[in-house]
């Protein structure tokens, strides 16, 4: 399907945790994969509020929930360093697609981590 946002296609989704050698790049290549997603979707869906959103948002943290086994097993996990690069994109992904009054603890509110 694709980005069609060109700020969200072009944007370096989880950039830090690819410079950092603690986070293994073929798991952080799956969180990549599950924000990419939720750029498809929110552009297909098209969440008409916040409320909608959050309902996709908390889809794709479920997604990073499931991640963390994969990090574990490489030696890694999502601690400080990665769950605010994946907020901060979490973040980025709200505002690019208009919704600037979401709140981030709420765009990750079903966090495990």
């Amino acid at each position: 399907m694709g980005i069609s946002n060109r700020r969200m296609a072009e944007y370096g989704f989880l950039r830090g945790l690819y410079e950092d050698a603690y986070f293994p790049d073929r798991v952080v290549d799956r969180g990549r994969a599950v924000l990419v997603r939720l750029c498809e979707r929110i552009e297909a869906e098209r969440p008409a509020g916040l409320a909608a959103l959050y309902v996709l948002t908390h889809a794709a943290t479920e997604e990073f929930n499931a991640l963390e086994a994969e990090f574990e097993a490489a030696g890694s996990e999502i601690e400080t360093v990665a769950r605010e690069e994946i907020g901060e994109d979490f973040r980025a992904v709200a505002m690019t697609y208009g919704f600037t009054g979401a709140e981030p603890e709420e765009l990750m509110a079903t966090r495990e981590w």
